[in-house]
């Protein structure tokens, strides 16, 4: 683009931007899948983490997207942009769980944040199930139904997990 200065580019940028996270967050609930897959793309901000110095600003250096791809159709429901640590991980695990309708088989690399983030965010969706099912076990002994989960559990499967 010729004669446009760059910030109204950057800006306009940002607007679309936030336009597609707000469809994403909208549209992406009560998604069902059966298998996911966690993946990684990785980039750098000014410069790679290696030539990063004590002095540069925080945001300088290596930065990963996050992806959870369906294997099935390789629809994206969610993903995040953040450092490869454990509260990127864990951040976007909740996402995902938030998001999801039905139990999933997750696969992923060896990244350990990811397993410490699903046995914390899953296992407390465990228990919180296991009481409300201990609270709601005379109706459902009633009606002869079991009640859905609040939320799903899932079952993470990997290399080196």
């Amino acid at each position: 683009m010729r004669g446009i200065h760059r910030n109204t580019i950057m800006r306009l940028g940002v607007k679309v931007g936030r336009g597609c996270a707000t469809l994403l967050d909208s549209k992406m609930r009560n998604f069902t899948c059966r298998h996911l897959r966690f993946d990684e793309i990785w980039g750098f901000i000014g410069k790679k983490e290696k030539h990063v110095r004590p002095d540069d600003d925080a945001e300088v250096g290596d930065v990963w997207s996050l992806c959870a791809i369906d294997a099935d159709t390789n629809v994206v429901p969610t993903f995040k942009v953040g450092r490869r640590d454990a509260a990127t991980a864990n951040a976007f695990v909740n996402d995902i769980s938030a998001r999801l309708k039905n139990r999933v088989q997750i696969w992923g690399d060896a990244l350990r944040a990811y397993l410490e983030a699903m046995v914390k965010e899953f296992r407390d969706l465990e228990s919180e199930s296991e009481a409300q099912e201990s609270r709601q076990a005379p109706a459902s002994k009633r009606t002869g139904k079991t009640e859905d989960r609040a939320r799903p559990a899932v079952q993470a499967r990997s290399c080196g997990l």
